[in-house]
């Protein structure tokens, strides 16, 4: 991002502080409309002849690219996997607690991998367990794949964020 006294083109076209376009005027002229406005010249692009540069707030323009680059880099980031163990038996109260972990691991950006240990027959119960809890949950996250049953338990995995 160049900005104010770097930019180096003799004209400019300008753009204003409400995206009222001011048309292309030289680079002194657009420097003294900052000053007067108390505002910083922010050139765009450098692709284009006249490049386009607009009047921003005193600092606006800098704290926009830096929270353009701290989204970026946390968009770059996998997510991680928060696992919770459950059982097929499991209480009214319990249950609540396990789904409040999952709706906080959730909302905090991570993935919630549930997963029921299964005995004997009870893989319908972990099923249903399963499809009751993703139900729950369905407001602040959403199935990356089924309920997958194998051997002795059954999970799910929830991405944040609802569909």
């Amino acid at each position: 991002m160049i900005m104010n006294e770097k930019i180096k083109a003799s004209e400019v076209r300008l753009t204003g502080m409400d995206s009222e376009d001011l048309g292309i005027v030289t680079t002194a002229e657009a420097l003294a409309m900052a000053k007067q406005l108390k505002a910083d010249l922010v050139c765009d692009s450098l692709m284009q002849s006249p490049p386009p540069c607009r009047l921003a707030a005193r600092g606006a323009a800098k704290q926009q690219a830096l929270q353009q680059k701290h989204g970026a880099r946390k968009q770059a980031q996998p997510l991680k996997v928060k696992e919770l163990r459950l059982t097929p038996h499991i209480e009214e109260h319990d249950y609540e607690t396990k789904k409040n972990q999952a709706e906080r691991m959730l909302s905090g950006g991570d993935a919630v991998l549930l997963v029921v240990k299964v005995q004997g027959k009870e893989g319908v119960l972990a099923k249903q367990l399963l499809e009751r809890l993703v139900s729950d949950l369905a407001h602040c996250g959403h199935k990356n794949s089924g309920i997958q049953l194998s051997g002795k338990q059954a999970a799910v995995q929830l991405n944040p964020g609802a569909r």
